[in-house]
C-alpha cells in the first residue's frame, strides 16, 4: 500500500485577480481598490476576470493569478478598461487648461 505524507501534497488556492497597471492596485469585492492583494475579488476563471475588468473605469489592467501563502503573481493577461486611458493628458483635459488658452 502506498502511504503519502500529508506535508508531501499541499494545495495551495490561486486567486484570479484584476489588477490596475497604473495604480497597481487590486478589485476588491466591495468594487473598490485595494493595495493589498489578499483582499482583492478573486473571479472564477480568466474570461471572468477579463470581461468584468474591460467594464471597470480604469485605464491599462492586467489578469494575475495570485498565490496568497506564498505571495507569487502570474501575469496571463493584460488590457485595457473603459476609462479615458486615450483621451490624451489629464493637464490637456482640465476644465482650468482650457479656460487659460482662451
Amino acid at each position: 500500500m502506498l502511504v503519502i505524507r500529508e506535508s508531501v501534497i499541499t494545495w495551495q488556492p490561486m486567486n484570479i485577480l484584476i489588477e490596475d497597471a497604473e495604480k497597481l492596485e487590486y478589485l476588491t469585492n466591495d468594487s473598490q481598490w485595494t493595495k493589498n492583494a489578499a483582499e482583492g475579488k478573486s473571479f472564477g476563471a480568466t474570461e471572468t476576470a477579463l470581461q468584468a475588468a474591460k467594464k471597470e473605469p480604469i485605464g491599462r489592467f492586467n489578469i494575475v493569478f495570485y498565490i496568497p501563502q506564498t505571495r507569487q503573481f502570474v501575469n496571463l493577461d493584460r488590457g485595457h478598461g473603459k476609462g479615458l486611458a486615450h483621451a490624451g493628458s489629464p493637464v490637456e483635459n482640465a476644465p482650468a487648461a482650457a479656460q487659460a488658452g482662451a
